[in-house]
């Protein structure tokens, strides 16, 4: 499948604005895998039609029993409500015990949710998590492609700043005495940085990034920009981490055994990225991005829910464990853990966490 090259290109930011220099934003060269490096896995479990909270616990079990960092549901998913995605993952934390949930919440634009309503819905999910909580922070989709197959346009720099306001407003809730949640440390925040105008946003404010690339360098050059404006920014030493998000369609027969046959990503209208082959062409590309440090993990949108995410755990990432490439345990008990965020995690006025509810604790093995 030939690759297209519709995705907004990766560029310093326009004149006249501050960035990162130039050597910054070179993509990083090709180096050998190091046996060790942390590879983080994530997955929708959203998509299609809105399910009953039994659907979204059964592919969060999957998930979690692959070793998967987290989940992710998008707004809206039981009808249309701005918090939905935050009460679905609420009821599907106790049924879990060591995979990250983090709940898409829309955080810019007409229909946004005020922080003081996300931070005490977050807190209860983190609370009921035990830990695991984050949240993806969305702003309103861009206009349709006038032109089948092109993507979609760049939303305003402006929506991106508000959505970083928003961000930070949620983080200070945490952290402010005599406010109104106990000091600890805020959910893991993530942002998708494909956008040029998200990057700086993602820099300042995200946890972890989300970026959209059909290839390994336009991944790269985007990981090292968001990087190098987090430095600029004055975060601390622990780098961001850039995840890889695309759709997977693994309803397709393996590819890469045949002779000069290519592994490739098509983008498709909505904007997104889209794998579509077999769950062993797939953990060969995710390998070989690994590789070439263009990111530190895949985040996928299963095309298929039921069915791609079962191909994608017991065969992709069942297959990249065996190789030695991706953890085979969840290396602690908090998504900051997962990620390794420990520093803010464990930071002065992070509070202990709450004791375990629901399900009985297990051990780290999935």
């Amino acid at each position: 499948m030939p690759a297209h090259t519709s995705l907004p290109s990766f560029r310093p930011l326009p004149s006249g604005r501050s960035g990162p220099s130039a050597s910054a934003l070179r993509p990083p060269p090709a180096a050998p895998f190091v046996r060790g490096r942390t590879l983080h896995l994530a997955a929708a479990i959203g998509g299609g039609p809105p399910q009953e909270a039994a659907y979204y616990r059964e592919l969060a079990r999957l998930a979690e029993a692959g070793g998967l960092d987290f989940v992710t549901l998008g707004p809206g998913a039981a009808g249309g409500g701005l918090l939905d995605a935050v009460a679905l993952l609420a009821g599907v934390a106790p049924a879990t015990d060591r995979i990250g949930v983090v709940p898409a919440v829309l955080a810019s634009g007409a229909e946004a949710a005020d922080p003081l309503v996300i931070a005490p819905a977050l807190a209860a999910l983190d609370w009921v998590s035990r830990g695991r909580a984050g949240w993806a922070v969305e702003i309103p989709a861009a206009p349709a492609p006038r032109v089948r197959g092109r993507t979609r346009p760049p939303r305003p720099e402006a929506l991106w700043r508000a959505a970083g306001d928003t961000a930070e407003a949620v983080r200070r809730m945490y952290g402010a005495p005599g406010g109104p949640l106990p000091p600890r440390a805020a959910p893991v925040t993530v942002l998708d940085a494909t956008e040029p105008a998200a990057r700086r946003t993602a820099a300042r404010h995200a946890d972890l990034a989300f970026v959209r690339a059909v290839g390994p360098e336009d991944a790269g050059r985007a990981r090292a920009e968001v990087r190098a404006l987090a430095a600029e920014a004055g975060r601390g030493p622990e780098p961001l981490p850039v995840l890889a998000d695309l759709a997977v369609d693994l309803c397709g027969g393996e590819r890469g055994p045949e002779p000069g046959a290519e592994i490739a990503l098509a983008a498709d209208a909505s904007g997104g990225v889209l794998f579509r082959g077999g769950p062993v062409d797939l953990a060969d590309l995710i390998a070989d991005w690994q590789r070439q440090g263009a990111v530190d993990g895949f985040h996928v949108r299963p095309v298929e829910p039921r069915r791609d995410l079962e191909r994608f755990v017991n065969g992709t990432a069942a297959l990249l464990q065996h190789r030695g490439l991706f953890r085979s345990f969840h290396p602690g008990s908090t998504l900051r853990e997962h990620l390794g965020l420990h520093r803010a995690g464990n930071g002065p006025g992070a509070a202990p966490l709450p004791a375990p509810v629901g399900r009985a604790r297990t051990g780290a093995g999935s």
